[in-house]
């Protein structure tokens, strides 16, 4: 797989624009539910709605709708344009890419009032979104026999045994099902991160500095250093899903924060500094090794790091700067318009950033806590509404000639 494909503009097809491949749909959709499911938490927090009902309750309904609603949407978003590329398969378009998006939006609204229906149908709904997602994409690398990219494809299976974990609990059927699943589809997404984001990020940089003239360092290729860490990376998360308090956690996590780290510096992330763009997908990895050192201070010493801390590290900072660095970026370069940030889309990094900063600062100062949720809710909101309401124009709209 060529980093490239994953941005490769698509050619103009007949029909609704917006149905034309699967990052537009989703890539929307997604930013809107990610500023909804957190206006709805802020007003639970108020106690003003109750979402997730008896079946589910609040907390559980965040975290899952944090991570199978937002995150399943971006991911779903990425895969559907990025797999045909990568195993020259047909992408999915028109009315089977809007009955994709209409399971997906079905299953939010089941989850705010799953009393109705019953868990049994809105775990059904939910669940059928990543499984059809999971068989598409396994189906994909068969027929191109694209092999190498089997362990990207696995990744909505994956979200979807995590998933069926929340569901289960609220079914009665499993004892803290909703903490652990959620955490399970969150390591996903971060191992995801990690995976593609080794792929993309030093080729994009490399192309830049090159595409600027730029003289100097270049990022390196991807070598055994990579795979170590990536393995390394791996064995941490799982371990911090199995037993997170335990020192051979702390000792893994640690390892694979400091390996993630060194990774990062190989690919001279320093160096791109003058295109936002770029700089945000070294900044978006960062969280990955950030999150990972605070799994290992959590286990070594719980008394300094709360458990708290990891999930927003991984989540608001890793998958929230993450998924708005690829959705800008591959927006802009689907849609024929040059791979340059704007001011707009400067201060969706730049709020993104803010947000994470500030619900890890909450998790680690409890005294801070207050005023530091709403502040990082409030930049979360803006950043992804920002998204929402400046590239609309470019996921509704055809096409348009390169610029530049």
């Amino acid at each position: 797989m060529s980093a490239t494909s994953a941005i490769r503009p698509d050619r103009a097809a007949p029909g609704l624009p917006v149905l034309e491949v699967g990052f537009r749909p989703f890539f929307l959709a997604g930013a809107v539910w990610a500023v909804l499911v957190l206006a709805i938490w802020l007003a639970a927090l108020s106690g003003l709605v109750d979402p997730g009902g008896s079946s589910y309750g609040a907390l559980a309904w965040h975290a899952h709708e944090m991570v199978f609603g937002v995150g399943s949407a971006i991911v779903g978003g990425f895969l559907l344009t990025a797999m045909p590329g990568w195993t020259g398969q047909p992408k999915l378009a028109g009315r089977g890419l809007a009955l994709l998006v209409g399971l997906w939006a079905l299953g939010r609204v089941l989850m705010l009032v799953p009393d109705l229906p019953g868990v049994a149908v809105v775990a059904a709904v939910d669940l059928g979104f990543l499984a059809v997602l999971s068989g598409r994409g396994f189906l994909q690398v068969r027929a191109g026999r694209n092999w190498r990219n089997l362990p990207v494809a696995a990744g909505p299976l994956l979200m979807l045994a995590g998933n069926a974990l929340v569901h289960a609990e609220a079914a009665g059927l499993a004892s803290r099902g909703a903490e652990l699943g959620a955490k399970a589809g969150l390591a996903v997404i971060v191992l995801l991160i990690a995976m593609i984001g080794g792929r993309i990020i030093p080729a994009f940089t490399r192309n830049w500095l090159n595409n600027t003239g730029r003289g100097g360092p270049l990022p390196s290729e991807p070598d055994w250093v990579d795979g170590l860490v990536l393995a390394t990376t791996v064995l941490a998360l799982a371990a911090w899903l199995a037993a997170p308090e335990a020192m051979a956690t702390g000792i893994l996590a640690a390892v694979a924060a400091a390996g993630g780290a060194v990774r990062l510096a190989r690919w001279c992330g320093w160096r791109t500094l003058a295109e936002p763009l770029v700089w945000v997908l070294h900044l978006g990895f960062l969280w990955v090794p950030v999150g990972l050192a605070l799994a290992a201070g959590a286990a070594l010493m719980p008394e300094l790091v709360p458990a708290a801390a990891v999930p927003h590290a991984f989540g608001v900072g890793a998958m929230g700067t993450m998924t708005l660095a690829m959705m800008t970026r591959a927006t802009l370069g689907h849609t024929g318009r040059a791979l340059v940030a704007d001011r707009v889309t400067t201060a969706i990094y730049l709020l993104v950033s803010a947000a994470a900063v500030c619900r890890v600062l909450a998790a680690l100062a409890p005294a801070l806590a207050g005023h530091a949720v709403e502040l990082s809710g409030g930049a979360w909101m803006l950043a992804f509404g920002l998204y929402a309401v400046a590239y609309a124009p470019k996921l509704w709209g055809r096409k348009v000639d390169a610029a530049g």
